[in-house]
């Protein structure tokens, strides 16, 4: 039997207070569970009325429990262990979770940098079995990462076929072509969106193949299933939804610190249902995924913060003063539903569709038409401060200024920053395991800065936080960090490359961000090995010299 806690301190404790015995006379719960499209005002019902299947899951996934453990057996005892995930977004982030936390082994291929994807190719190929997720059959990193595999297992004398397995939803545009060449295919409920996926074949799929009990975590969620459909005060659904949407003011950077949760990486997978679906009309919610409790956003947070405590599954919450906290307990299955509910009860109390994600859809627009111009290229660099090329977008004004070296780049778009709502995001479009040092300057920015501070990998973060970023209220500054692979891969099949690809996805999320007047600071890696020298030094610094 699985248990879920929720308990609150400061403005989380009081949107609790405040709203949830409206949700519960509302019946949300109970009309959310019976997929009442009609919950998030007139404008959202045409895409509520078909993003609803997520609230049975429990019960519904369990014919995929059978299919999945035959086809795992088959792949193992023709010693084929070795699982790799091509998928993006809520394609991606649930099975990594699901697989980190059981300890058992999954890469996820969610990037489209050559050098990361060629590594990935050239892993253990002749015991590799690839699972390809697309939704929509449309999605183009996962497109390019197929047709990669197909190339690399018919150039090693494989059968494609014998080692593909795809998922996505009938009748796409990959589900006939997958068939028409006799690919294993493995539908997914098409009533439900990527972000809320998790117990889909989107998420039961590749975690089963990787050798993940996938019962066990349909039984842990469907034990808290009718506690979340209960029009109760104690609803945790309702609970946590109140308390991170309901704030007033609206508190809206959440902070995520993991303190024991056992369940690993669970932060990011939340990152991007809560910013995907949150994160339009001028609001929104930013979650900020943080290294620690020591970590700044917690040791000192703003008042637009409110920090969320991943807390073990039996731990006993101690009384707190925190000026907005809350701390939440469960297990992994238990915690995926959780965060569903109340991530869609903080969309109605936002007023706001929690199912659309408009931005995801103007970015990847921006980066194919710059594919279409034959060029992933950026315009003339300002200036370049040894290996690093500066290029400012957006903004109001010429706010970069005569900046000509990093550190004065970054002191002009830190000017930009708004110094009680504001945020700092940065991009970097790189190898997110071979680069992922550069993650380390997330904290001395953010104590340079004094406001909270988010990192993400592109393409990954697009299906993320981008949505808030353009979406969202406009406060933030961004800094977007690309860099000429080491060695560029082609795509079969395509007339550009992955390095011409990732270039353009970087150019369409950075003209996106201009054209809603956000203030991009572009810095472009001339020499990968260099550039990233110089710029971790910087970057290492807070941004100083």
């Amino acid at each position: 039997m699985s248990s879920l806690s929720v308990s609150a301190s400061g403005a989380a404790a009081d949107a609790i207070g405040r709203h949830v015995p409206t949700l519960v006379d509302d019946s949300v719960a109970s009309r959310l569970f019976e997929q009442d499209a009609t919950l998030w005002g007139p404008e959202a019902e045409s895409e509520s009325r078909i993003r609803l299947s997520w609230v049975g899951l429990p019960r519904s996934s369990r014919p995929l429990v059978g299919e999945i453990a035959a086809l795992h057996g088959s792949f193992v005892e023709q010693g084929l262990t070795h699982v790799v995930l091509c998928g993006m977004g809520g394609s991606s982030l649930a099975p990594e979770v699901i697989c980190a936390t059981a300890g058992k082994p999954l890469v996820v291929l969610d990037s489209s940098d050559p050098d990361y994807v060629r590594r990935a190719l050239g892993d253990d190929l002749a015991h590799t079995v690839v699972v390809v997720s697309s939704k929509s059959g449309s999605t183009v990193e996962t497109d390019s990462q197929r047709r990669a595999y197909e190339q690399a297992f018919t150039d090693a004398g494989i059968d494609p076929a014998s080692r593909i397995v795809v998922v996505t939803d009938p009748g796409s545009p990959l589900d006939k072509e997958s068939r028409d060449k006799g690919y294993r295919v493995v539908n997914a409920d098409p009533d439900v969106g990527g972000r809320y996926s998790a117990l889909t074949a989107f998420g039961l799929v590749p975690s089963g193949l990787a050798g993940v009990d996938i019962e066990a975590l349909l039984d842990d969620a469907e034990s808290v299933a009718d506690l979340l459909a209960a029009d109760d005060e104690a609803n945790p659904g309702l609970r946590l939804g109140a308390a991170i949407g309901g704030t007033d003011p609206l508190r809206d950077k959440l902070v995520l610190v993991d303190e024991g949760s056992g369940i690993v990486g669970f932060a990011d997978w939340a990152e991007q249902l809560i910013a995907e679906s949150t994160g339009k009309n001028g609001t929104g919610l930013l979650p900020v995924v943080v290294g620690g409790v020591d970590d700044p956003e917690v040791t000192w947070p703003a008042t637009d913060v409110t920090v969320a405590r991943l807390v073990a599954a039996d731990e006993e919450s101690p009384s707190s003063d925190a000026a907005s906290e809350v701390r939440v307990g469960g297990t992994l299955g238990a915690q995926l539903l959780l965060w569903e509910v109340a991530t869609a009860v903080a969309g109605r109390l936002l007023g706001i569709n929690p199912f659309d994600q408009p931005d995801v859809e103007s970015a990847k627009k921006a980066a194919r038409e710059l594919l279409d111009q034959g060029t992933g290229a950026a315009a003339e660099a300002a200036a370049t401060d040894g290996a690093v090329e500066i290029r400012a977008l957006g903004g109001s004004g010429d706010w970069l200024g005569d900046a000509r070296t990093v550190p004065a780049a970054l002191d002009a778009l830190f000017a930009q920053l708004d110094p009680e709502h504001g945020y700092v995001a940065v991009m970097a479009y790189l190898d997110r395991l071979a680069d992922a040092e550069l993650a380390d300057c997330r904290v001395p920015l953010a104590k340079r800065t004094e406001r909270p501070t988010t990192f993400g990998w592109g393409p990954r973060f697009l299906h993320s936080t981008g949505q808030f970023h353009k979406g969202g209220p406009a406060v933030g500054v961004y800094l977007q960090i690309t860099a000429a692979p080491k060695e560029d891969l082609s795509i079969p099949g395509r007339d550009f490359t992955f390095g011409d690809f990732i270039a353009s996805q970087a150019g369409g999320d950075a003209a996106v961000l201009a054209d809603h007047g956000r203030p991009v600071l572009q810095l472009h890696l001339t020499d990968h090995d260099a550039g990233l020298a110089q710029l971790r030094e910087v970057l290492l610094a807070g941004g100083r010299a």
